[in-house]
């Protein structure tokens, strides 16, 4: 058996590692920092001695001496569903960049969370905790954390969720719907829409019951009726079918505004297949959160965007400021919407 064989056999250290490079012991610790400063020769040497002796750095050990673990905890309603599926992909990729590994979690169907995987979430000692799920309430949530500050994704200015948190300090993320909403109110009013239906989300989603409170507001503020609620889900099936209970049992509506893009898209299937309408020539239709898949022929969706790029990154600095200052008021981010005309209105 060599020497260097030998060596691999055990846990290699730091310290073998330098010798091997003819480094220092802090040029080691640097080599696996990705935001440390080291010459990309030097680095990418470190990194291939390190390699052949079988050393990975301690993390639980550095994180005793930091005080950092470098995880970064994302709460989720859901994981395959288009939208929070692309979040987490560039969220984690974002993150990644900036030195930090991600724990996925997701909520029940109902939106909360099983306290023995908030036990489990607490004994990784993450740096941060976003929660995309507002009905884990923030008293309750960093409860079962350390020194984590929890971030909450909030749409407009969510007094049903301000309301029910206690003077537990946590960090958001406000997404101001009202800019993207009133374009797309004000589009369907142009093209003569009258009778506007709001194609629900999940019941338990915040976010769904502030988009319905802000196209009502939108609507009266323009001196038109109410929306025709219609219940969904963010499902494609759900949205079709409701759309189809929307035309042969109610009143149907001129215009239909779904609470995200999939319900869009089951949306129009319905009125085009089933119902042998014509989009935009007999109802016209709008989504919500411009996924990728939004702008595909097939569908073409008006809709209201929520850039993702700009999110994630706020996110990002919520996470890096909130580090920075430990002891700092709540942190707040704000982003806007704004509508994407493509061709399901006019």
């Amino acid at each position: 058996m060599s020497e260097k064989t030998d060596r691999k056999a055990g846990r290699a250290t730091a310290d073998l590692v330098a010798r091997e490079a003819n480094v220092s012991r802090v040029a080691v610790s640097r080599a696996f920092n990705p935001n440390a400063s080291l010459k990309p020769e030097k680095r990418d040497r470190i990194l291939k001695v390190a390699r052949e002796l079988n050393y990975t750095p301690d993390m639980a050990a550095r994180s005793l001496v930091t005080r950092r673990s470098h995880l970064v905890g994302m709460i989720v309603p859901d994981v395959c569903s288009p939208w929070e599926s692309q979040e987490i992909d560039a969220l984690t990729t974002a993150l990644q960049a900036e030195g930090f590994a991600t724990l996925l979690f997701k909520a029940k169907a109902d939106f909360s969370m099983d306290p023995m995987l908030l036990t489990y979430m607490r004994g990784f000692n993450p740096d941060s905790v976003i929660a995309f799920t507002e009905n884990i309430e923030p008293d309750v949530l960093s409860g079962f954390l350390d020194r984590a500050v929890p971030i909450y994704v909030i749409y407009d200015d969510a007094d049903a969720f301000a309301g029910r948190a206690s003077e537990t300090l946590y960090d958001r993320l406000l997404v101001r719907q009202k800019d993207g909403i009133e374009q797309a109110v004000a589009l369907l009013q142009g093209y003569g829409a009258r009778r506007i239906a709001y194609l629900g989300g999940k019941k338990q989603s915040l976010a769904n019951t502030e988009r319905e409170r802000m196209i009502a507001q939108v609507l009266a503020e323009r001196g038109m009726a109410p929306p025709v609620i219609v219940p969904g889900d963010y499902t494609y099936d759900t949205a079709y079918r409701s759309t189809l209970d929307l035309f042969r049992v109610g009143s149907g509506a001129d215009a239909i505004f779904a609470a995200n893009d999939v319900g869009a898209f089951g949306a129009i299937d319905a009125l085009r297949h089933e119902l042998g309408l014509s989009v935009p020539g007999d109802v016209k239709v709008v989504g919500f959160d411009d996924i990728p898949q939004a702008h595909w022929k097939s569908y073409n969706l008006t809709t209201v965007r929520i850039d993702l790029d700009d999110r994630v990154r706020a996110l990002v600095r919520l996470i890096l400021r909130r580090l920075k200052t430990p002891d700092a008021d709540s942190l707040v981010e704000t982003l806007t919407t704004r509508l994407v005309v493509r061709g399901t209105v006019g």
